[in-house]
Parts: C-alpha cells; sequence; structure tokens
C-alpha cells in the first residue's frame, strides 16, 4: 500500500499538477481504491476546521510581517552593517550573506523570503568585487533555508500542529541548530577560500569606527525579532498573538523609515493573500490526505512494520533520515512537511525519540530540500535573481552546503541536547 501510494503521489507530481490537487487527488485515489466509506464527504468539515484553528492564524500574520520587512527599506542597511562585522573574513560578502540571512531570517520566518530578498542586495557584488560566482550563489541559497529552523518559523507552527507539539518550546529548540548551521556555513566558506584564495574576490578592511556606526542598522531586526520571540517567552503572547505584534512592528518600523503608504499596504496584502491561499490549499489537501490514511489503517502499518524490523532506534532514525533526505529531492518542502510529519512522528515517538528534537532534525531535512536538486526551490530563486547563467552553477555552488548540512544532522544526531537543551531549562 505505501508503495503504491508513494508511486501515485510521484506520478502526479510528475504530471505538474499542482501540489495541493496531487494530495487532494492521492487522498481521493486511496479512498476509492481502499476505504468502504465515501471520506471525500468530510472534506468540507475538515476544511472548515483546519481554517480556524488559533494556531494558523499566525500564518497569514508572519507572512504579512515579512511582506511589510521586504518594502521597509531596511536590506540594504542590514547588509552594509553586516558587512562592516564580517567582511573581513576569508571570503568577504559571501559571509555577509549568511549572516544576514540570519539575521532575516529571525524576521521573516521563510526561507524563500530570505533567499530573495538578500539575494537582491547581494549578487551584484559578485562582478564588482571579483567572487567566484557558484560559490557565491550557494551562500546565497543556502543562507536562505535559515528562514525555516530559526524562530520565528512557519514551518515549525505547522509541525507543532501536525504533531501536537509546543510552538514555545520547538522555537526554543531551533535556536541553537540554527545559529551553528549559519556558523558551519560560514565555516565551509572559509575553508573553500583558505583552498583557493582566488574565490574569495576583494579583501574588505573596515575600522571599528565603522563597524561601530553600523549598528544602528542591525537594531530594527533584532527589535522585531525581540518584539516576536520576546513577548512569547515574557509570558505576554502566544505564538499566534506574537506574530500580530511583529505586525504592528513592522508597519512602525516602515512608517519610521518613510516607506509606509498605502500602496505599500496594498502590495503587502495582495502578497499575504496569494502566499496564504497557496499555504492553507496545500494544509487542507495534506489534512485530508493523513485522513484518508489513518482510515484506511497506512498510518499503523508503516508504525508497526518499521518497529517490527528489529533494528535498534538509531538504525531505523538513520533510515529514516536517508528515506527523508531522498524524498526531499523530489516534493517541495511544505508539502514534505505536511506529508511526512503525520507519518513519520508517530514511528520515531514509539521508538522513543523526543518530538521536539525530531522536529529540528525534520527542518534540516527540509533545509537540504531547499538546495538538492531537481526541486530544491531556492536553487530557482537565486537563478531567477541571477537572471543570466546556467541553472548548474547554482546546483555546484550549493552542493558544499548540502554536505554541511549533512554535518550538521550527525551533530543532531549524535548530540540530541543541541537541539533539547534550552528547552528543557525552561520547560
Amino acid at each position: 500500500m505505501l508503495i503504491k501510494t508513494l508511486l501515485i503521489l510521484l506520478a502526479l507530481i510528475g504530471l505538474a499538477v499542482p501540489i495541493a490537487a496531487s494530495l487532494g487527488w492521492l487522498g481521493l485515489i486511496l479512498q476509492w481504491t481502499d476505504s468502504p466509506m465515501p471520506l471525500h464527504r468530510a472534506i468540507s468539515d475538515m476544511a472548515w476546521q483546519t481554517s480556524t484553528d488559533f494556531l494558523l492564524v499566525a500564518i497569514p500574520m508572519f507572512v504579512m510581517m515579512g511582506e511589510i520587512l521586504l518594502r521597509a527599506g531596511i536590506t540594504e542597511r542590514m547588509y552594509d552593517g553586516i558587512v562592516k562585522w564580517l567582511g573581513w573574513l576569508p571570503g568577504g560578502l559571501m559571509h555577509s550573506n549568511i549572516g544576514s540571512s540570519a539575521l532575516f531570517a529571525a524576521t521573516s520566518g521563510s526561507s524563500v523570503a530570505t533567499a530573495a530578498t538578500i539575494g537582491t542586495v547581494a549578487v551584484p557584488q559578485i562582478k564588482k568585487r571579483g567572487y567566484n560566482e557558484r560559490l557565491f550563489l550557494g551562500t546565497v541559497a543556502a543562507g536562505g533555508t535559515l528562514g525555516i529552523l530559526i524562530p520565528p518559523s512557519i514551518n515549525l507552527i505547522l509541525y507543532g500542529l501536525l504533531t501536537n507539539t509546543s510552538v514555545p518550546e520547538l522555537y526554543l529548540a531551533g535556536f541553537l541548530p540554527g545559529f551553528l548551521l549559519a556558523l558551519l556555513f560560514m565555516a565551509t566558506v572559509v575553508v573553500a577560500c583558505m583552498i583557493r584564495p582566488e574565490w574569495g574576490g576583494d579583501q574588505l578592511r573596515h575600522s571599528w569606527a565603522e563597524r561601530l556606526a553600523a549598528l544602528p542598522a542591525l537594531i530594527p531586526p533584532l527589535g522585531i525579532f525581540m518584539v516576536v520571540v520576546g513577548s512569547i517567552y515574557a509570558g505576554l503572547a502566544t505564538p499566534t498573538e506574537a506574530a500580530a505584534l511583529g505586525v504592528v512592528a513592522s508597519m512602525a518600523l516602515a512608517a519610521f523609515n518613510g516607506k509606509m503608504s498605502m500602496e505599500t499596504m496594498r502590495h503587502a496584502i495582495e502578497g499575504t493573500m496569494r502566499t496564504t491561499a497557496m499555504i492553507m490549499l496545500i494544509i487542507i489537501a495534506a489534512v485530508f490526505l493523513n485522513f484518508v490514511l489513518s482510515i484506511i489503517g497506512l498510518t499503523q502499518a508503516l508504525t508497526d512494520f518499521v518497529t517490527g524490523l528489529g533494528w535498534s532506534p538509531m538504525q531505523t532514525m538513520l533510515m529514516i533520515v536517508a528515506v527523508l533526505i531522498l524524498i526531499g529531492c523530489f516534493m517541495e518542502t511544505l508539502s514534505m512537511l505536511l506529508t511526512m510529519a503525520p507519518l513519520v512522528t508517530p514511528i520515531v515517538v514509539a521508538l522513543g525519540f523526543d518530538p521536539v528534537w525530531f522536529g529540528i532534525l525534520l527542518m534540516v531535512l527540509l533545509e537540504t530540500a531547499l538546495i538538492t536538486p531537481p526541486i530544491g526551490i531556492n536553487l530557482y530563486v537565486v537563478q531567477g535573481i541571477r537572471k543570466a547563467g546556467p541553472m548548474m552553477d547554482v546546483i555546484r555552488g550549493a552542493l558544499p552546503f548540502v554536505v554541511t548540512m549533512f554535518v550538521m544532522l550527525g551533530l543532531l544526531l549524535v548530540f540530541p541536547k543541541l537541539a533539547t537543551w534550552l528547552p528543557s531549562l525552561v520547560y
């Protein structure tokens, strides 16, 4: 049954059927072939219950916050400020790409928005500063993936909703792995530029006076981060309420920068509606599919099969990681999260692993999927910003960072406290 399910899903994706329709059709097909009950009659009720979940209100709020910040004019100043602090390292602006991505990820919650925003500022510098184009593009694509892991993350909210896991705990668990992964990306650049110094472009030197003068440019994104995440852990707001506070703070920031206008809000609201509609349609289709899989017994059968193999928990976990890496090459990350999390998490919990820890491991796997061909979305985002040149340049530039993500996965498997230490101090 599992093989049939995967084959049908891959066939629908191969036919270029939109992912929400693919998930919905898969649920309908499995209902017709494996269920004696007309499960499709539950779609309207499930769509209503899913759409009115209070936690999901955070999604349009975070999307709108990111849309306003994109138009608030903070990105260029933030990027220039980070250049002053990180530009001296071997690789120069490539470290600024990663550092800016980490900082912007802590406000936008979206990997695609992070890659697009930082890429727009950074890519024109490649020729001007003499960088190796492939590696430079790879830093933009890889840095953008940090939006999934570093709080506030839309994907962590969805994982918490799908698996009944505390979102504040997941946010705490994402801090150390998120910033550690950013440091590992920077270490990858340093190693590459030490081996091939000509890849590092012009050496950048800035005085301490210039660095200190650049600090005010870093305050706005840090301020938004403190409003959103700080309000959660101060006990002042739920994740949904914190997202609304983030929207208010981003509007205030846009007004302070003189970017607040009816035109700005119109574009922000339109972008929010488009993105939210896409996300919600995929969520509703995935919830229906998961309902069908549960009714026909596939979820329980898969759990029984894996736990009945007689493998050790770590051997089973390594198999799960390998399968998810393979699936990530062919499935868009949001769809992968919504489809796989309800299937795999019960197995992981049955093996004795912490669902909070697995949520962070899954986020790193989703990050890997963002830059692995042929469906790595961030690769296409960066190529779209670049506009000219072969796609293979972006793919090859991202490959060293795929290896870095494998290292991060290994660290999480060997040292699970990287994800569980901070939550254990608070909860």
